[in-house]
């Protein structure tokens, strides 16, 4: 089986909501998300980076504004493509599909942010398309939401549901460590 590593919105706009000191879940996401790369680069396997760039000028990810850019730890190397998208799915309107069919890809691992827009629907996106996913909860993070009801969800309520509806129907939801030791 062939895997690639997805790694999936580390940009500086969610660095920026970080540092303003929003709720976020999992707070070690980023050092496993560089235990990820480290592993699966030194492994051989191939590493895309999708990157969300906004349409709208006032939107923090718009190409044109430094909320676009990677965060360094996440940085592609020069073999490594980056998919940009405009939508939450890595899939829809990229050529993300190409690249892991040319490189013989049927597995994917995916980690970054957030846990419940981007990571989320790229992974539904993977399994519809059979690509056994693998969505690396402690390598993925979001913030607290207030819903149109009115109703505050903590940033670690939002990820544990988002972990829940994945889990078993549409991916195979593990820790670092889990995939770690088995790819």
């Amino acid at each position: 089986m062939t895997t690639a590593l997805l790694v999936i919105d580390v940009q500086m706009a969610l660095a920026d909501v970080d540092a303003s000191g929003e709720e976020r879940s999992c707070p070690e996401a980023e050092s496993n998300i560089t235990r990820l790369l480290e592993s699966l680069r030194a492994n051989g396997a191939p590493v895309i980076h999708i990157h969300h760039h906004g349409t709208d000028l006032a939107d923090p990810f718009h190409p044109s504004l430094p909320g676009a850019k990677v965060q360094p730890f996440a940085a592609p190397t020069d073999e490594e493509p980056v998919v940009i998208k405009t939508n939450s799915s890595g899939f829809v309107n990229t050529n993300l599909q190409e690249i892991l069919q040319s490189k013989g890809v049927d597995q994917v691992v995916l980690c970054g942010a957030t846990a419940n827009h981007c990571v989320e629907s790229t992974t539904r996106s993977a399994g519809d398309l059979g690509y056994n996913p693998i969505y690396v909860g402690d390598a993925t993070w979001t913030y607290g939401l207030t819903g149109s009801d009115g109703v505050t969800h903590s940033a670690e309520q939002i990820h544990s549901v988002s972990m829940a509806t994945l889990e078993g129907e549409i991916a195979a939801v593990k820790k670092t460590d889990d995939v770690l030791t088995t790819i």
